[in-house]
């Protein structure tokens, strides 16, 4: 056990279950986790109803490595997230949360362990199941609407004319996990965020 404590990661995507739910800016991490996931060897599209929620295993960067996508509804994600986390002994160090962020610019994704849940219900639930911030978190921005309410913003439909520059975010975010899988979230982070903070300094500077 000790040793699959080690070497096994699991990636979450937050998001909400059913149609509902589908193409809103609140199930960005989720279909991230999705991306991520198909882009690795030897998965096979397949998910299993586990852990409250859809689940894949998959052989990633020498690791054993678990999705989980809760269908949980965000604001209890934390249940399914923390049951999976339990069966399989992964530690705070190596869970993967990934999701939108109101707080940084739409379509830029940043690298971050711990801190603060900025108002998002599905990563307020993994502090209250997990007991503590200190897990790793792939953050989607999706910025803030002038007019509407940030809980309705979050639920409401992608607009069209960011749906490409979010289309491109999720191909980051899977990136940016591959990256913390490969070389660990340090390195990751440095690098990763690094290249984030760059372009959004050149896109800012554009006349």
């Amino acid at each position: 056990m000790d040793d699959e404590r080690e070497t096994a990661w699991l990636v979450v995507g937050l998001g909400n279950p059913g149609r509902r739910y589908e193409g809103t800016y609140h199930n960005l991490g989720r279909l991230a986790a999705v991306r991520f996931a198909s882009r690795q060897k030897g998965f096979d599209g397949r998910w299993a109803a586990k852990h409250k929620g859809q689940f894949c295993k998959l052989g990633a960067s020498e690791a054993r490595v678990f999705v989980l996508l809760p269908e949980t509804y965000m604001n209890l994600s934390g249940e399914a997230v923390s049951e999976a986390a339990g069966m399989y002994k992964v530690g705070l160090d190596r869970i993967v949360v990934v999701h939108d962020d109101l707080d940084l610019e739409p379509g830029f994704v940043r690298i971050k362990k711990g801190g603060g849940d900025g108002g998002h219900r599905g990563v307020m639930s993994c502090f209250l199941s997990f007991g503590s911030p200190d897990f790793i978190r792939v953050k989607i921005g999706i910025g803030r609407d002038p007019v509407m309410d940030p809980a309705d913003y979050v639920l409401s439909k992608i607009r069209a004319d960011q749906a490409g520059m979010l289309e491109d975010s999720l191909d980051r975010a899977a990136d940016a996990i591959e990256a913390i899988l490969a070389h660990g979230l340090r390195k990751a982070m440095n690098d990763f965020n690094r290249r984030q903070k760059k372009a959004l300094e050149t896109e800012g500077s554009e006349p």
